[in-house]
């Protein structure tokens, strides 16, 4: 088990974020919770620490939103993230943590600069593409395995649908509910869920349910500006160190 008090002192707020997104407040949080990780353990031992976390959250979100979900929209998404997951199994071997570092970096920046850049966009919703939703699907199962970070690709593809936040809530939870389950049999033959990492996932694992549940009540009682702003934020700022990172151990 890891006794590092930094590292507690990084992966407290990253399992708390990732449970109110988890809920539904806040899409934002959910990408920070590798990102901050890693900038106390390696990537992959990271991602690998913070699965077993996320299908606890996992089942307390989809009894926080049982019976709410757009059902085509993750017949579009799911059988593209399958295929996404599969791919980032092959290539797992080959990418190394500062490839990673790099990634994760540039999808939380693309999709924080997004937030912050964007125009102000219609309030009438695209219907549903097939094509694009397999694309996004496949996108996020990929940056899914690689580091728990499939949060942007999904709302690439779900954001301009337009749907009521709660069934979009839903819909999130069912998805990334089945990613992750789907994730757990190449993680075990990868050799990740070491005795040492499920010791660290233990002692994280109380605060993941009730984080959850907090996010869903949240959603349905409270505006979430502020807590977009500060998820957008820190986003920013993680993706930044990490980009930096990378390209520094790179060059040296």
């Amino acid at each position: 088990m890891i006794e590092d008090p930094f590292f507690y002192m990084m992966a407290v707020p990253a399992v708390v974020m990732i449970g109110l997104s988890k809920g539904g407040f806040g899409g934002a949080g959910a990408i920070l919770g590798v990102p901050l990780l890693m900038l106390a353990v390696d990537p992959v031992r990271a991602a690998a620490i913070l699965l077993p976390i996320l299908v606890v959250m996992d089942i307390a979100g989809l009894y926080a939103w049982r019976g709410t979900y757009d059902v085509k929209s993750l017949a579009i998404l799911l059988p593209g993230a399958v295929l996404g997951i599969g791919i980032g199994w092959l290539l797992a071997g080959t990418i190394g943590e500062n490839q990673i570092r790099l990634i994760v970096g540039t999808i939380g920046l693309v999709f924080s600069l997004n937030h912050y850049l964007r125009r102000q966009r219609s309030s009438e919703g695209r219907p549903a593409n097939a094509a694009k939703g397999g694309f996004w699907g496949a996108v996020a199962g990929f940056t899914s395995f690689l580091a728990h970070a499939g949060g942007p690709p999904f709302q690439m593809y779900m954001l301009p649908l337009r749907l009521d936040p709660r069934l979009y809530a839903g819909t999130s939870v069912i998805f990334f509910a089945v990613v992750n389950a789907v994730k757990l049999p190449p993680y075990f033959f990868l050799g990740q869920f070491s005795a040492a990492n499920l010791a660290t996932s233990a002692v994280l694992l109380p605060i993941a349910p009730f984080a959850t549940l907090f996010g869903a009540w949240l959603v349905k009682m409270v505006s979430p500006h502020f807590f977009y702003a500060l998820s957008y934020a820190m986003v920013l700022l993680v993706s930044v160190k990490l980009i930096f990172d990378g390209v520094s151990a790179l060059l040296s």
